[in-house]
């Protein structure tokens, strides 16, 4: 058996099963009112998470054994990345999508930083190599991301920023 072929499918799994629930309450958000700003980075996401994965498939020797903490570190960020969901529920989109009139969320680990879904994305995507012993992979798609979230939070923090105003106490 591979262990990468076998870990690589379970993530693929819910990363597609991620974007299915994400659409859904992206089309609810849009269907309220919502606002999606910065799409034009959204498909750089993609390839750059198709990618990643890829890259392991195909560099990662199929004997190879993974160093179970790291894997157990990676089974832990899913954990947070579950928690992030149901702390957004149907706000939690991969999209920037703004409403208006809704609130901010600040329960769960929102309380504790402004965006821990891409910190858990960013330790994934360096834990999960190193789980294989491929620092090189770990290093490479953490520089991409890095670049593509210091993009994506400008964008979002724009976006968000007269919610934040108004929500602001006086």
């Amino acid at each position: 058996m591979s262990w990468i072929i076998v870990v690589a499918t379970l993530v693929a799994i819910q990363r597609v099963s991620e974007l299915l629930y994400a659409r859904r309450n992206t089309a609810a958000l849009l269907a309220r009112g919502g606002v999606e700003v910065g799409a034009a980075h959204y498909p750089l996401f993609i390839l750059l998470h198709g990618a990643w994965l890829l890259s392991l498939v195909l560099l990662v020797p199929s004997e190879r054994t993974p160093a179970w903490p790291w894997l157990g570190l990676f089974i832990l960020l899913q954990l947070c990345r579950l928690w992030i969901i149901w702390s957004l529920g149907p706000y939690w989109t991969t999209r920037i999508v703004t409403v208006a009139d809704a609130p901010l969320v600040r329960r769960g680990p929102y309380r504790l930083m402004r965006h821990p879904n891409y910190a858990v994305t960013a330790a994934e995507i360096a834990v999960l190599p190193l789980a294989f012993g491929t620092w090189q992979i770990a290093l490479v798609f953490s520089a991409l991301n890095a670049a593509l979230l210091a993009w994506r939070i400008r964008v979002e923090e724009s976006a968000l920023a007269p919610r934040r105003r108004s929500a602001a106490p006086s």
